[in-house]
């Protein structure tokens, strides 16, 4: 039974590690897609904005960031700063936000942005970037 069980681990542990791999060779991809679109919107010369977080629900209040850079999501909840970090944007729209803006964490690049959402709602990170390169929003 011991030998099962360590076998289970062994199989548990490896299995971690290649979703891990995979994992970052996405990040990876991802990010130099970002990096790309940084490049090449200086290039055209889109101006990057100051970046808003929107509240909780629709159409609520947007809170500062401090942040600048482009919006790519047509709800403007998806963005990249003007050093190529990857926002996913939301504030709770308490007080201290009203007053100090909202505090926001650059989070990975995926590949697929809103992979998991209902249909429609996923898009490739390349037709999302393509679009805001276009002006096709």
């Amino acid at each position: 039974m011991e030998d099962w069980t360590e076998e289970r681990s062994r199989i548990i542990a490896a299995q971690a590690a290649a979703a891990e791999r995979a994992a970052a060779k996405e990040t990876a991809q991802a990010q130099a897609l970002v990096d790309e679109f940084v490049v090449e919107a200086r290039r055209r010369g889109v101006e990057p904005e100051p970046l808003l977080a929107p509240g909780r629900r629709p159409g609520a209040r947007r809170y500062r960031t401090g942040l600048t850079g482009w919006y790519l999501s047509r709800d403007d909840r998806v963005a990249v700063d003007t050093d190529g970090r990857y926002y996913v944007l939301r504030a709770q729209g308490g007080l201290r936000e009203r007053l100090l803006g909202a505090a926001v964490e650059p989070t990975d690049p995926p590949l697929v942005v809103g992979r998991g959402a209902r249909d429609g709602e996923s898009i490739d990170l390349t037709r999302l970037l393509r679009r805001r390169l276009d002006g096709t929003d």
